[in-house]
């Protein structure tokens, strides 16, 4: 069979599900059945929607706009409470803002955001697609949205953002806000398939290759951090803590239900067209 083409994240919040494919002895056997690069959510999203990639991690938010698209179960990146790298970083107060910088390399924490303040504020500040370049973004409106490894930089390094900015900054996690509100998990991606690559593919063993690669993550956290520290500048506890407690791997019951009640109200509020259909392999 054809190796499948794999489109991944290349922030530190996957890292325990790539693990395998970065590692031996795994990585030569899976080498062998898959071709992996790596780049933004949004862009895995865009090269699945294309056909450049067979198998993608995805912001669940690209399943509303590509049909057909299978869900991989077992694996996810979401968090039940504090995520720590989906901020936004304000002058004022939540439900003050009327204009928001936004980082738009994720669907899912722009339409996550859309919800929080749709949805949960009643208000509609306007997106300003912006890089993630926190003290321009401040200078060109009320508040960041920042994702990924630049949010949790940030989070980290919010004294020298302040003094930047001349004042004191609101910090607000997008997951907190979701969970607080919801009482249900924030995911943020999972892995989706192309229906026609079932073809060129076994599906149990599909499965049972992105679960191991997980399992295996979650066992060498150590091993991640040492990796993780000489590329990121933040502390090896805070990368450690990021990957252990703020990062829930397991695509369990509970983040399925997540999921549709996060597709309802995104729907609802016109963050996306409509509420997708799960699918899963099987």
């Amino acid at each position: 069979m054809a190796r499948l083409r794999i489109s991944a994240i290349g922030f530190l919040n996957p890292a325990p599900l790539l693990y395998d494919f970065e590692h031996s002895p795994k990585r030569e056997a899976l080498a062998g059945r898959y071709d992996i690069h790596y780049t933004l959510p949004s862009n895995c999203a865009r090269e699945l929607a294309e056909g450049e990639a067979d198998l993608g991690l995805i912001p669940i938010a690209a399943l509303a706009t590509i049909p057909d698209l299978l869900i991989v179960p077992g694996c996810t990146i979401a968090s039940l409470q504090r995520v720590r790298s989906i901020q936004i970083v304000s002058r004022v107060p939540l439900d003050q803002i009327r204009t928001l910088a936004a980082d738009t390399s994720s669907r899912s924490s722009v339409a996550y955001a859309n919800v929080l303040f749709r949805h949960f504020l009643g208000t509609d500040p306007e997106f300003r697609p912006h890089a993630p370049l926190v003290d321009t973004m401040l200078e060109h409106a009320d508040a960041a949205l920042l994702i990924g490894d630049p949010a949790l930089i940030a989070s980290e390094s919010h004294p020298a953002i302040e003094m930047r900015a001349g004042q004191r900054l609101y910090w607000y996690d997008v997951a907190e806000e979701w969970t607080t509100r919801t009482g249900l998990p924030w995911v943020a991606a999972i892995w989706a398939l192309r229906p026609e690559a079932l073809a060129q593919t076994d599906a149990a063993l599909l499965i049972d290759d992105l679960n191991a690669s997980r399992d295996a993550g979650l066992a060498h956290i150590e091993d991640l951090v040492s990796h993780w520290k000489k590329r990121i500048p933040v502390s090896p506890q805070i990368i450690r803590t990021y990957l252990t407690e703020n990062i829930h791997y397991v695509l369990d019951e509970r983040c399925v239900t997540a999921m549709k009640h996060f597709f309802d109200l995104a729907a609802a509020t016109g963050a996306i067209p409509q509420a997708p259909e799960l699918r899963f392999v099987e």
